[in-house]
């Protein structure tokens, strides 16, 4: 994907689509190069020159695969965000269908706030290199919708897209680390306080 390019669609709840044996093994060489770097220095060490040494590539084959720092980062995460994906998409309630939706959405920002908790450092650093790259990523795209159809069957006549992102802008890394860390909020008040923001927005 060309650098600046649009946004990065993540196969929802399936697999990475078909690549050529020489592509899928350059893509997991760097992959595997751009993990072991995060484990080992955090995810403030990934640079797109040091994972091209480290996966024995050319910088140039990681810019033409990835686009970005943040596409990279967000292709180290994909496996999970895909678990994710799959649980509140088609799961047993009440995260996945079958359940009232208000239930539904407090599961979901519950689930999102574990699913942040997880890899927020790596989420950090996908979501603000460039500073738009949490909303022009697919997930995002994807849970809008979702907690926009949500609220939508809660409340027909709100302005669903609007609430859709107050909803989730608590769960953007940085302030959700914010909280964690610098004000030492435990994860279950962070979550306490999304149902709280939920319910004023639901009634």
């Amino acid at each position: 994907m060309p650098r600046g390019g649009g946004m990065r669609e993540l196969p929802v709840a399936g697999r990475p689509p078909a690549e050529r044996a020489d592509a899928a093994h350059n893509r997991r060489r760097i992959l595997r190069a751009a993990a072991e770097m995060i484990a080992a220095r955090g995810p403030e060490a990934v640079t797109m020159d040091e994972v091209a040494r480290a996966a024995g590539v050319g910088v140039g084959t990681v810019y033409r695969r990835f686009g970005d720092r943040a596409r990279l980062v967000y292709a180290v995460i994909d496996d999970r965000e895909r678990e994710f994906q799959s649980a509140f998409i088609k799961g047993p309630p009440p995260l996945g269908p079958g359940a009232d939706p208000r239930d539904r959405l407090r599961a979901f920002l519950r689930a999102l706030a574990d699913r942040t908790e997880e890899q927020a450092d790596l989420l950090l650093m996908a979501e603000s290199d460039p500073p738009e790259a949490r909303f022009r990523d697919g997930s995002y795209r994807l849970y809008h919708r979702h907690v926009a159809m949500l609220l939508g069957q809660i409340r027909p006549d709100a302005d669903t897209a609007y609430l859709a992102d107050a909803l989730l802008a608590p769960l953007a890394a940085n302030l959700f680390l914010h909280q964690r860390r610098t004000r030492g909020m435990g994860l279950d008040r962070v979550k306490a306080g999304l149902e709280t923001l939920a319910e004023g927005l639901t009634r």
